[in-house]
């Protein structure tokens, strides 16, 4: 992928050594309210009371007129209970999680599209000054959301974003930043990636390509938008990532 490697330095310019804004750990508003979410949560936890109460009194009733009743009537209460559980849930992971302000909250993680163009060593630092660490990418959906949110930042094709995933360890040994290996189930490489190119005559880049950038400006409709390039370029962004908080926040 020798396009990428247009005006590759070792040496930051000004432009690349400015302030990162990436928000530190506890930079939040210490005021807290109860706002009107709490009330509905309120309303879907008595509501699904009052069900399963009209339910077990209705069981009851039914096992002691018609007990051959009893087994239909069981599964339908456990069908219920498991549609009011998932909507539950849903409800908590929306409105519960949140995340610090430049984050965004998608599922139970927070994401912060770096603008600051920095080797992945630099990137990984600045990620971790935040609380969290470059992405870790777990799913196809996880990968869909990513591609989605990238194709809105990109300026062109060129404008790409480091993940937490590298072979520096070990030449063809795929980690990512907590050291688990990458799942093969999982694969979004870009045509003919990872290849390693060392440059020109192997002169370029003696060390290989052991870190990966993703990104397509078009959208990348198969999601597959991962290039393996050397560690030590310093055009590409970043993606950083880190648990939400459990508690939403209003902020003041």
């Amino acid at each position: 992928y020798t396009e990428l490697y247009r005006n590759t330095t070792t040496s930051p310019s000004p432009l690349n050594v400015q302030q990162v804004k990436l928000p530190t750990e506890g930079q939040r508003s210490q005021q807290r309210e109860w706002p009107c979410w709490f009330s509905v949560l309120c309303w879907q936890l008595l509501l699904l009371l009052f069900t399963v109460s009209v339910s077990f009194y209705t069981f009851i009733h039914v096992l002691s007129s018609k007990p051959s009743s009893s087994g239909v009537y069981i599964k339908s209460i456990i069908t219920m209970i498991h549609l009011y559980h998932r909507r539950l849930s849903v409800f908590i992971i929306n409105n519960f999680n949140d995340c610090e302000e430049d984050w965004e909250l998608h599922g139970e993680k927070c994401y912060y599209f770096s603008t600051r163009e920095s080797t992945w060593n630099q990137s990984r630092d600045d990620c971790r000054r935040g609380g969290g660490d470059l992405v870790k990418i777990d799913s196809r959906e996880e990968q869909s959301f990513l591609v989605r949110k990238l194709k809105q930042n990109m300026n062109d094709d060129h404008d790409t974003f480091w993940i937490g995933l590298t072979d520096s360890k070990e030449e063809g040994k795929w980690l990512w930043v907590d050291d688990s290996p990458l799942n093969t189930s999982f694969l979004f490489w870009n045509d003919s990636e990872p290849n390693n190119w060392a440059g020109i005559n192997e002169e370029n880049l003696p060390e290989g390509e052991d870190c990966v950038l993703m990104g397509k400006k078009s959208g990348a409709d198969d999601l597959k938008c991962w290039i393996d390039v050397a560690c030590k370029i310093l055009f590409s962004k970043s993606i950083c990532e880190k648990p939400a908080e459990t508690g939403r926040v209003t902020r003041v």
